[in-house]
């Protein structure tokens, strides 16, 4: 995913040296390694002898034992004191290491230029392959690198390390290590080494961000040097799904609102096709979306430009859809021509379609985030912080903090549920006027819809998004008895306000935050977590998480590695489950109707929009993973009338469930025991009469289903009314 730091180390065990590696090290380092104990006089007096006749040292005058205990233990100064302590501590290592552990330490931990440290990581560095896969002649110019790794550097001084690895294949020649034949055609083979920087396997670099945030935070300066491995919880295929999810909503976003015009403009006139490519150098890929520029406007196409030097043609119906954008609640007409939309020298944006299309588009001014986890563990499985992570850095999923608006609802509903309301309970659906000294004076809070139902039922009044439900609800339970309760899904004392505006999700979380709180209902009630780091190792071994280490590692969150689970219960099981099934009525009927296009009868979830339309939600589950997707602008601003969560954020969480769930079993939380099926009059939630033919099946707990059956037709209505409001 991503790589940090000032060295670059890959372990290999010893059985991975391949023979013809050692031998060039020892040839150059040292030939007399498997006889002598740590000092080898022999080898200091050719040393001596070297630099006397020929005033420089080709091989190392100290011996590979005493390298490791260089470069483990002491500092590279040249002092008689460091160098007797050298000796004393090869001696050591010779009597508690086998030679095998000794050359393994060496060939890992020796400096070989470029950042490199060991030869697996010279190899991936300088020949962009693996140790094993090397030549004869490879492994020589490696070999001759621990003596000068910068002199020696075949990328940088390819002639002098070319000279370096002829002497090493000349020595392993005269010890016997190799052939006549073998030198002849290692000498002749020309130096071809380069950089090579680490191959990314998947483009995540919001998380990979969070990692090498995490791992300074724990380590500090060593991060970057001692050579972790870390490995992350993310699902490459979901990753890219979201990365994919996320840019075509936006990009959809802003073909919803118009085009603002080309990133800059140019004067081409007199302009060589190289000079207009050497204008165009400058603007870098970004996302999915490539620079180009307009070379050529015709009536209903335009030619254009790529950074790659190649050209091609933008059709009509790539452009049509660049109406001028006004405002985001206003466009100009539709384009007739291509003209009425692009200009020569229009430095823009275009996304490919296929092969042989481009599309013309632009770069979002909106942003979003999506967050993937599983709800039983809190691994997460993929996040995308943004359209691009090197257009903005800025993570939205853990840094933006935002109102949820009725995201938030279904806490609030699940703790009116452990107060004795049932998904039955009637409540009124009617104006109200709230006098709260917190709220700055009077609020007249209105539905988003503005009209008003009456009596409703609490499943119906989630499903649909009653504000005026949800401020009786909490206005009834109290403040101070809800206050706390809904804390426990994990929001932040200093962002959630206590007040009855905290009913419409007027507190500021983050994405990630609303992810895990949803994944209590997904997974029976607990609290979990989100972690990312899987796994660390150094020299091939796993590293325990420091004390200090946070929830980013696993071992610290999950409540399946513990032994009391309970410990980690928000709400009931039943609680859960009746919620859940609630939030599956979002989807069956309600504002994320749209979800029903995945096919798919596991599904669950709630939209969310705030005031002005400023934000967009959309966080949804199934069993085995939960969704958030949101929406907005970084500095909070109206996303136009039509933007809403089922509209803007509920497409990306649909597109990238389509992948993620493609294949997979439906999954749903299993009904607690304790949860029984009675059927209910709609009208009043309480039981059905007998015979009665519009009643309807609803959940409740034992405890609660109702003891009272409401009226039969032709009964006296003033019944009926009091029974709404018991």
């Amino acid at each position: 995913m991503a790589e940090y730091g000032e060295q670059r180390r890959t372990p290999i065990s010893y059985a991975e040296i391949p023979d013809a590696m050692r031998l060039a090290i020892l040839a150059a380092e040292d030939s007399r390694f498997y006889e002598h104990f740590g000092i080898d006089l022999k080898g200091l007096g050719r040393a001596a002898f070297q630099l006397a006749s020929s005033g420089e040292i080709q091989t190392g005058g100290s011996t590979i034992t005493m390298q490791v205990a260089k470069n483990f233990f002491l500092t590279p100064e040249r002092t008689f004191e460091r160098k007797f302590n050298e000796i004393l501590l090869s001696l050591k290592i010779e009597q508690e290491l086998s030679k095998e552990e000794i050359l393994e330490l060496y060939v890992n931990k020796i400096y070989l230029g470029q950042r490199a440290y060991g030869i697996q990581a010279a190899a991936n560095i300088y020949y962009g392959r693996d140790i094993s896969d090397l030549t004869l002649a490879q492994m020589a110019t490696i070999a001759g690198l621990p003596k000068a790794p910068s002199a020696n550097n075949p990328v940088r001084n390819p002639q002098r390390s070319m000279e370096r690895r002829n002497w090493i294949l000349g020595r392993m020649l005269s010890l016997g290590y190799i052939t006549q034949d073998e030198f002849n055609e290692a000498v002749q083979e020309p130096e071809n080494a380069r950089y090579h920087t680490a191959d990314i396997e998947l483009s995540a670099f919001y998380v990979a961000e969070m990692v090498r945030a995490e791992m300074f935070r724990l380590y500090g300066d060593l991060a970057y040097t001692e050579g972790f491995h870390v490995t992350t919880t993310l699902d490459s295929r979901m990753q890219e799904a979201a990365d994919a999810a996320l840019r075509d909503g936006l990009i959809a976003y802003h073909e919803r609102h118009g085009y603002h015009g080309p990133e800059a403009q140019i004067d081409i006139s007199g302009l060589t096709a190289e000079q207009q490519l050497t204008q165009l150098s400058g603007y870098p890929l970004l996302g999915n979306m490539h620079p180009a520029l307009v070379t050529d406007v015709q009536d209903q196409s335009a030619s254009i430009l790529l950074r790659d030097g190649s050209t091609a043609e933008l059709s009509w119906d790539n452009i049509r859809w660049a109406r001028a954008y006004r405002s985001v609640n206003a466009m100009g007409p539709v384009p007739r021509t291509a003209s009425e939309v692009l200009t020569p020298g229009d430095i823009i944006r275009i996304v490919s379609r296929d092969e042989n299309t481009w599309r013309l588009t632009q770069l979002p001014r909106v942003q979003g985030g999506l967050v993937a986890m599983e709800p039983d563990t809190g691994a997460i499985r993929a996040l995308s912080g943004g359209f691009s992570f090197n257009h903005n850095n800025f993570n939205r999923v853990n840094q933006a903090w935002r109102q949820p608006g009725s995201t938030y609802k279904p806490f609030l509903y699940a703790v009116a549920l452990e107060q004795g309301y049932t998904a039955a309970s009637i409540v009124n659906d009617s104006p109200i006027v709230i006098h709260d000294v917190s709220l700055a004076g009077e609020w007249r809070p209105e539905n988003h819809s503005r009209d008003f139902e009456g009596p409703i039922r609490l499943r119906e009044a989630l499903y649909r998004s009653k504000n005026l439900v949800s401020i009786r609800l909490l206005r009834d339970i109290g403040i101070d008895t809800a206050y706390p309760k809904l804390l426990k899904f994990g929001f932040d004392a200093e962002r959630t306000p206590p007040n009855l505006s905290l009913s419409l999700g007027a507190a500021d979380v983050t994405p990630i935050q609303v992810n895990t709180a949803y994944a209590a209902f997904a997974n029976g009630g607990y609290r979990v977590v989100p972690w990312f780091i899987d796994e660390v190792l150094v020299n091939g071994q796993p590293v325990m998480p420091p004390e200090q280490a946070g929830d980013a590692f696993k071992h610290t969150n999950s409540r399946l590695n513990h032994d009391e689970p309970e410990d980690f219960r928000i709400i009931e099981a039943s609680t859960a489950y009746i919620i859940h099934d609630v939030l599956a009525d979002v989807i069956r009927r309600g504002t994320g109707r749209r979800a029903q296009a995945l096919g798919r009868s596991d599904l669950a979830g709630k939209t969310g929009t705030t005031n002005q339309q400023r934000d967009a939600w959309f966080t949804g589950y199934n069993r085995d993973l939960v969704t958030t997707a949101w929406i907005g602008f970084d500095q909070p601003a109206p996303l136009g009338r039509s933007e809403y969560g089922g509209t803007a954020a509920l497409p990306v969480w649909i597109d990238f469930m389509r992948v993620a769930l493609d294949g997979k079993p439906e999954s749903t939380p299993p009904r607690p025991e304790k949860v029984v099926q009675a059927r209910i009059d709609p009208t009043t939630g309480l039981l059905a009469y007998d015979g009665q033919t519009d009643s309807i099946v609803e959940y409740f707990t034992e405890e609660t289903v109702p003891r009272r059956r409401a009226s039969t037709p032709g009964q006296s209505g003033n019944r009926v009314l009091e029974s709404l409001f018991d």
